[in-house]
């Protein structure tokens, strides 16, 4: 009896362990399902496949998988075709994938072609695909060639022969040229010459009232000059926008060259005064010299009476004549000094009395 209920309970087991084994069984193969569904729309956009067969542009499942394994996002390149083949543009898959390995924008290039032939513009894929690359913006360029652009210059100082300095500024109408737009020069170009035009004719203006009279001969000296060549657009008008009066170099410059002239003879006449300070210095020196000669003169007439009285040649009442009268000459002298300031205070008494 206890071996029949072990039988009857294996048998049991043995059934419902089947049915357990299939699901598992289904289970691992739909996961493996999913794993491979995954993995084949991470390399196969299978929405942007049939975006572009409701388009109408045929894009195989191998190009989409070549895009992935050169890590290519589908999306920037098919939508782009999408936009190109209802224009009625005639581009490939094959350009667009060059020039966005190149470093390219590819939707702006599309946009620009598109502008173009919506404008009559002749503007076949390299060439704007050439300009891309070159660094310009080409759909701004197709722009610009359909509605001309203003650029407004700086204000340019320029001086005219009268020395009055005017100030003006200019506002230049250009239209890209296509034909010029790689390797042509850029707007810093076009300033610059319209700037150098500005100062080449209000320099060689007599006065600057004729420049006031007549703005429009600066734009018509910058016109015939050609600025345009060489660079990447193409000179519509030039209009003179502002002109104002600015400082009188003239003046300034000859106000300046007084002062420096009144330097000049400042400086000129401080070296002629040092000079004459030295003079003097010198002649003092040269009075002392002589006033020590005198001294030295003065005191060998002592020793000449001395020798003379000795020699017999002088008598000794010629001496004391003599003393007298240079006692008499100084006492003249004395009298003389004492009377020259009670005559001045004399006079000044009279004339406070007045």
């Amino acid at each position: 009896m206890f071996r029949s209920l072990l039988t009857s309970m294996g048998a049991a087991s043995l059934s419902v362990s089947e049915p357990m084994s299939s699901v598992l069984w289904i289970m691992m193969v739909l996961a493996v399902v999913l794993v491979l569904v995954a993995v084949f729309l991470r390399f196969v956009p299978l929405g942007l496949w049939i975006t572009s067969l409701a388009a109408g542009v045929h894009v195989s499942i191998s190009s989409l998988i070549g895009m992935r394994l050169r890590r290519i996002q589908p999306k920037r390149l098919v939508e782009p075709l999408i936009k190109a083949r209802k224009a009625g543009l005639d581009v490939t898959l094959p350009k667009l994938e060059t020039h966005f390995l190149a470093g390219g924008n590819v939707d702006r290039v599309i946009n620009a072609l598109i502008a173009a032939q919506r404008s009559n513009i002749e503007m076949p894929f390299e060439k704007a695909s050439a300009i891309d690359l070159a660094g310009r913006d080409v759909l701004q360029a197709v722009q610009m060639s359909v509605t001309p652009k203003v650029i407004e210059t700086p204000v340019v100082a320029a001086i005219a022969k009268d020395g009055i300095e005017l100030r003006a500024k200019a506002r230049v109408t250009v239209r890209t040229n296509i034909e010029r737009l790689v390797g042509g020069a850029g707007e810093e170009t076009i300033i610059a010459r319209v700037g150098e035009g500005i100062v080449t004719t209000v320099g060689s203006a007599e006065t600057h009232k004729q420049v006031l009279e007549n703005p429009d001969l600066i734009s018509r000296t910058v016109l015939s000059k050609g600025l345009d060549a060489g660079t990447a657009y193409e000179i519509l008008s030039i209009d003179i926008a502002d002109v104002d009066v600015g400082r009188n170099i003239g003046a300034q410059l000859q106000m300046d060259q007084a002062e420096a002239d009144r330097r000049i003879a400042q400086a000129r006449a401080e070296e002629r005064r040092a000079m004459a300070v030295a003079r003097e210095q010198e002649m003092k020196a040269a009075v002392q010299e002589k006033r020590a000669q005198v001294v030295e003169a003065e005191a060998q007439v002592p020793l000449a009476l001395s020798a003379a009285l000795r020699e017999g040649k002088l008598g000794v009442m010629d001496y004391y004549q003599m003393k007298n009268v240079i006692a008499d000459t100084e006492m003249r002298d004395g009298i003389a000094k004492a009377a020259t300031p009670s005559a001045t205070n004399h006079n000044d008494g009279n004339r406070g009395q007045k």
